[in-house]
């Protein structure tokens, strides 16, 4: 069977039942699934998803709870308590997640949010979270090339807009033209790699990359246009904010979507705004 990954979901068969709940397959004594967790109809021989870590006396457990972020990704979590040694934040779980007074910025108070990593730490084998994320991310090797669909995260506002990081592993820049929302520090967001330049520093945008992105919004478009009557008082002269707050897209894009509409004999623009084609004109 595959090992046991800790700080993650594994798939795991229930090898026996006891008073308190059941035992997980993990190649050795088995893994405790307490009763509390399990779900009502599970027997042995069953096969279920859960997340596995260390409880308080270092022993491996099991838990059908949703955990904030698993081994490898960043989350935005609140501090529950603050040590000597360090800090507890709030992941999701029966156990608070650790992050030790090396691995902070500026020390943590008890209520703040805080962007955090998760690791394995070397001498313990638990799990655990570093604020110091910059340490751990790297673009001398990149996963990623240009017009790639990735996950994106807020770190930071910069000079030229927003400090993003891609698929955990990466940091790239959000310019400000291409922002047309108010975002946080920590918000998780879909786009695609816009530009890599020759020192690897690169661009990203919101969203899906060119044709792709234009057939998504056309299909909002022609929703939206059909639960209000065939007709939306927006066109190429409206607000840019009032258009995003509206339809989630820039002006650009809903130009360059309504246009190809148009083309299409979907749509008609008048004076006041677009209007749907039926079917009979």
């Amino acid at each position: 069977m595959q090992p046991v990954q800790v700080g993650q979901y594994n798939t795991l068969k229930v090898s026996r039942k006891v008073d308190f709940g059941f035992y997980l397959e993990d190649g050795g004594e088995g893994i405790l699934l307490p009763k509390r967790f399990a779900p009502r109809t599970l027997r042995v021989g069953d096969e279920l998803e859960v997340f596995v870590y260390h409880d308080s006396d270092n022993r491996l457990i099991a838990t059908t709870q949703k955990a904030k972020a698993v081994v490898g990704e960043i989350a935005r979590m609140k501090c529950v308590s603050v040590t000597g040694q360090g800090a507890f934040l709030d992941w999701g779980l029966m156990k608070d997640l650790f992050v030790p007074k090396t691995k902070q910025l500026g020390g943590m108070r008890e209520g703040a949010e805080y962007l955090v990593k998760l690791y394995i730490d070397e001498q313990t084998g638990r799990v655990a979270a570093a604020e110091k994320i910059e340490a751990l991310l790297s673009n001398d090797e990149l996963t990623v090339k240009e017009m790639d669909l990735v996950d994106l995260l807020v770190y930071r506002q910069s000079e030229l807009g927003y400090v993003m990081i891609v698929n955990n592993r990466h940091i790239a820049i959000l310019h400000s033209n291409e922002v047309f929302a108010t975002l946080h520090i920590g918000d998780k967001l879909k786009g695609f790699v816009k530009t890599i330049r020759p020192d690897h520093k690169m661009d990203v945008v919101l969203g899906k990359p060119g044709f792709q992105k234009v057939e998504d919004e056309a299909g909002k478009i022609l929703r939206l246009l059909q639960e209000h009557n065939g007709y939306l008082p927006y066109h190429d002269k409206s607000d840019p904010q009032e258009i995003y707050d509206f339809f989630g897209m820039s002006k650009k894009t809903f130009k360059m979507t309504t246009g190809n509409l148009y083309k299409q004999h979907k749509i008609v623009f008048t004076k006041t705004g677009i209007q749907l084609v039926s079917d009979g004109e």
